[in-house]
């Protein structure tokens, strides 16, 4: 009935004229119909410093996308997650490279148009967040290694803290080292030493002045501890054989995650140092966050990055429901978890006691294949 209507009105000489004209018309509509909801759809671009499989950056993403989720906005048909990974732990690793990178990612968002840009761990940071200080784009960062205050030097991007001012917030990363140390401490009374071990990278040299500065406000030390940089895969082999013999250094705290081999020109990352490490190593190992513990370290208290990936979800949340970044606090990452790896405690001789692994956050029985 409404297609003799159709007949009708239009100049088709025919009814297959004009049934051939109402399909296109209707085809048009449905394409300009998901062309508006595309338009309209809320969208968030995710910038990934390092690789899908990274152990630090891939448990904060899936804490952003769960937030994401569990407030509903996973649910809308319209809802969009984009995410870029610059890959800069293992393949872009120069700074030439890494600012490629950036600029890539750049190009990506402009052409995106996102409603959050969402940064995870200081490369994106540096190369991505601070070239896009107070545009019109919402920014939420996580992982952060440096200082704020250290990239505010480098762009006024904040005022303070507590009230941003600008397009930009987000969960600064807080390693919660004293915590690590009294923990091992009340579990190993005899600990003399722990010696954290980072590379001279830029995230390496910014969890170091973060070790430092976290301590040295400390009133005082659980045990005693010193840090040593690794220059080389060669060296960080050397570094923990060196600690292995020595007698005063109680455990390590592993955070060399990025190390070039001088002889072969590979770089290796945290799966291969730290599986190495178990292996050569005969001494307990604090674990950076519970992925390092699946990887084979011992355990002990560590950055929950899951949890952090969720404190910035809640961000974005916020900033999605029409709230401004200028006046979301920046804040620290609040958790830290208790992880133990049984098998590793095995290797140690170590008995770990049933109420300590009754009290933990997470006991792994078995070691990553990551």
């Amino acid at each position: 009935m409404f297609t003799s209507k159709l007949i009708g009105l239009c100049k088709c000489k025919s009814f297959s004229q004009c049934k051939t004209a109402f399909i296109c018309f209707i085809g048009f509509l449905l394409s300009f119909s998901r062309f508006c909801s595309l338009c309209s759809a809320t969208r968030i671009f995710i910038v990934n410093s390092y690789s899908k499989a990274n152990v630090c950056s891939r448990p904060q993403q899936q804490g952003i996308i769960d937030t994401l989720m569990e407030t509903g906005y996973s649910k809308n048909d319209n809802f969009v997650v984009k995410v870029f990974y610059m890959n800069t732990k293992r393949k872009f690793v120069t700074p030439v490279q890494i600012n490629e990178r950036g600029n890539l990612a750049l190009q990506k968002i402009n052409r995106f148009k996102p409603d959050v840009l969402v940064v995870l761990d200081d490369n994106a940071f540096r190369t991505v967040a601070l070239k896009l200080v107070d545009k019109p784009i919402p920014i939420v960062f996580s992982g952060m290694n440096n200082k704020p205050e250290y990239y505010n030097k480098i762009k006024r991007w904040m005022e303070t803290r507590a009230r941003p001012g600008h397009n930009i917030t987000g969960v600064h990363e807080k390693l919660h080292i004293w915590d690590a140390l009294r923990i091992h401490k009340k579990l190993f009374p005899l600990t003399n030493r722990i010696v954290f071990i980072t590379d001279d990278s830029p995230t390496g040299k910014a969890v170091q002045t973060q070790i430092i500065t976290e301590l040295l406000k400390a009133d005082s030390f659980p045990c005693g501890w010193d840090i040593r940089v690794a220059l080389s895969w060669e060296d960080y082999k050397q570094i923990i054989e060196s600690i292995d013999r020595d007698e005063n250094a109680s455990a390590i705290y592993p955070v060399a995650l990025r190390l070039l081999s001088e002889r072969s020109g590979k770089v290796y990352a945290p799966p291969e140092i730290l599986r190495w490490t178990v292996q050569h190593f005969h001494k307990p190992e604090i674990p950076l966050n519970h992925e390092f513990a699946r990887l084979g370290l011992l355990g002990g208290a560590s950055v929950d990055f899951y949890e952090m990936g969720k404190q910035a979800g809640r961000m974005i949340v916020k900033i999605l429901k029409g709230a401004d970044p200028a006046f979301i606090p920046i804040e620290e990452a609040e958790r830290y978890v208790l992880v133990f790896n049984i098998n590793r405690a095995t290797q140690l001789g170590i008995n770990i006691p049933k109420n300590v692994l009754l009290a933990a956050d997470e006991v792994i029985t078995s070691h990553s294949s990551r």
